[in-house]
């Protein structure tokens, strides 16, 4: 059986994804991708191809119908989460692709729809974030009410401000300042939550893509071992 192929980026770090599983990481996956990658399997192989990043404004992105290119191969498994990858899921789930982690559940219950829900801009040289994915922005939020740091009314404000922004263009620091601006009464709040996401961030992308890598890994050990 191939080493499992995981295209990924800024959702996991490489270097973090490897100390889990050593696939063959690829970085975040663009249009013809997949076609190049179909031409090289072998029918004879046994593959696990994992899809958690694309790029958005880089390049385009693998449509569905390329990802369901490798989906009609019997011995490719196609698996999907965190960004691109669970978007890709949702949409090919029912022909065989198999959706990973929480935000392709979000997806597929329709809790989220946009595609900007999960798109940030990244280096691609380094693949360092540079802006922050609305998903993870509502998680940190969320997180923070359970914690007693910011109220309901905070919550709800910062995420119709971070909403309201180009992708790009999100970050907390903007996030707080334009929230606190709207809304000066809930500036004690918005500081609280400053201060805390200084040192608490975290993703819910990261969490999902350490799900698909961990999956890739259970799968490719368990066919080793059958051997």
């Amino acid at each position: 059986m191939n080493k499992p192929i995981v295209f990924i980026g800024p959702s996991l770090a490489i270097e973090k994804a490897r100390k889990i599983f050593n696939a063959d990481y690829r970085p975040p996956a663009k249009k013809g991708d997949f076609l190049r990658l179909l031409a090289c399997i072998n029918d004879d192989d046994r593959t696990i191809v994992g899809l958690v990043d694309g790029l958005f404004l880089q390049d385009y992105p693998p449509t569905p119908i390329e990802v369901f290119q490798l989906l009609i191969k019997k011995n490719i498994l196609v698996l999907g989460a965190s960004s691109l990858g669970a978007l890709r899921a949702v949409e090919l789930e029912k022909y065989g692709m198999i959706g990973i982690g929480k935000i392709f559940e979000l997806y597929k219950k329709n809790k989220i729809a946009a595609d900007d829900e999960v798109a940030v801009t990244f280096t691609e040289e380094t693949q360092h974030i540079q802006s922050e994915a609305m998903i993870d922005i509502r998680y940190n939020l969320f997180i923070a009410l359970r914690k007693g740091v910011i109220d309901e009314n905070a919550k709800r404000a910062a995420v119709k401000v971070a909403k309201s922004m180009y992708f790009p263009d999100r970050n907390y620091e903007d996030i707080i300042d334009e929230t606190k601006r709207r809304h000066p009464s809930l500036s004690d709040y918005l500081e609280s939550f400053r201060s805390y996401i200084s040192k608490n961030r975290q993703s819910l992308k990261e969490q999902d893509a350490i799900k698909l890598v961990n999956y890739a890994k259970m799968k490719y050990e368990g066919e080793i071992t059958r051997k």
